[in-house]
């Protein structure tokens, strides 16, 4: 068995090589991060190993900085190990009582940690490649987040120009309302245009729904509106409605994106009642490879859903905190959150279990975790059978 461990940085990598009778085939050198370099490291690793030999490459998450080595090594058929962080360091701390940490370093942890056979699942092609379905669904996400901002800018302005409006249309975040605004951004342009024109607008934009009596009784509202007239926050809702729209058109390309992935993943996860294409996509992204997870408890742990427990001297006789860890992955948490949300809304056999939950006392939040720990359960047995969504079963 063949150890190499890489400590990745922006602009060089450091390497440590080992053989499992401890020899150092390679003390640690440094590469750039460049094709040069990943070449050197490929050539190197080929010249301290047998064709017959085991190989294991390890490497830490360190987010964006490890995708172009992560690819070229799994490309290159290397079995890829990718750690946690978190263990590499308890891992350095458990082998010396100094707090020593310096890349060259970390490269031999790295190396020794492979050597140890701890329980480390390599990183597979699959996983490389969900790597792009992660990127849009977090993408997506900031997208939808930044937008959910600039629409409560709009009520914020709405309620300083003409807060009237909030009362005669269902909602103020609708295709007529944000035409609207966009030509008369204030009460005072609304009560000055002319009818013809206004019920026009409405009746385009709502599709046939608005039309004269609706543009009347804006028009009047805006004549009697306590709407504050003041030109730099009516160019600020103009401007905040144009960046929604763009927004709107983004987040759009985006799920279009989205929905060719998951047309090719083919998974069972959409058959389960009230998780749609978005959110199944969200789930998948965070998950990713499933084989690197033996059992549920291992996603509800790297989900940070596990509950963390705190135990010490008499406190054992009394009580214990068992707190959520909340350490894992936010995109994860919320994603599965939002989905048994919905899921015990439209599942009978899921309803029945909340319900139960809650008869139980405890507060609907709580009664939704179970729930969730349930929905993991569920979509981990789907995914290794392959099979769709059996309320029964």
């Amino acid at each position: 068995m063949i150890c190499v461990g890489i400590d990745v940085a922006k602009d060089k990598h450091d390497c440590f090589i080992l053989s499992s009778e401890g020899e150092v085939l390679a003390d640690v050198f440094t590469i750039p991060n460049n094709a040069e370099g990943f070449d050197t490291l490929l050539q190197t690793v080929r010249r301290c190993t047998h064709p017959e030999d085991k190989i294991k490459v390890g490497l830490e998450a360190t987010g964006h900085y490890s995708y172009n080595i992560l690819g070229f090594l799994v490309d290159k058929g290397l079995p890829t190990y990718v750690i946690n962080p978190l263990h590499t360091n308890l891992y350095r701390k458990s082998l010396s009582l100094r707090k020593t940490k310096t890349d060259r370093v970390d490269a031999r942890t790295i190396a020794t940690m492979l050597m140890s056979d701890v329980d480390l699942k390599s990183y597979t092609d699959t996983a490389y490649h969900n790597e792009e379905l992660k990127s849009l669904t977090r993408y997506r996400f900031d997208k939808v987040s930044e937008r959910a901002k600039l629409k409560s800018s709009i009520s914020r302005l709405v309620t300083i120009l003409f807060p009237e409006l909030e009362k005669l249309v269902p909602t103020l975040h609708m295709a007529s309302v944000y035409t609207l605004l966009a030509e008369f951004p204030g009460a005072k342009q609304i009560a000055g245009a002319h009818l013809t024109h206004l019920k026009t607008l409405l009746s385009d934009a709502s599709k046939g729904r608005y039309g004269r009596d609706m543009a009347t009784k804006l028009r009047d509202a805006a004549r009697r509106s306590i709407g504050s007239v003041m030109p730099a926050k009516s160019l600020e809702l103009q401007h905040t409605i144009r960046l929604i729209h763009e927004l709107d058109s983004e987040i759009k390309d985006i799920e279009s994106s989205i929905q060719s992935i998951m047309e090719e993943l083919q998974s069972p996860i959409t058959s389960i009642p009230g998780i749609g294409l978005r959110m199944g996509a969200m789930i998948l992204a965070e998950i990713g490879d499933f084989t690197r997870f033996d059992s549920p408890d291992k996603i509800l742990a790297y989900a940070g859903m596990s509950p963390s427990t705190y135990q010490s001297g008499q406190l054992s006789l009394s009580g214990t905190y068992s707190h959520m860890e909340k350490r894992g992955s936010k995109y994860l948490r919320y994603a599965l959150y939002n989905a048994t949300k919905y899921v015990c809304l439209w599942d009978p056999a899921f309803e029945a279990y909340l319900a139960k939950k809650r008869a139980e006392g405890k507060h609907y939040n709580v009664a939704i975790s179970h729930a969730a720990k349930k929905l993991v359960r569920v979509i981990y047995a789907m995914e290794k059978s392959r099979q769709p969504y059996n309320s029964a079963a």
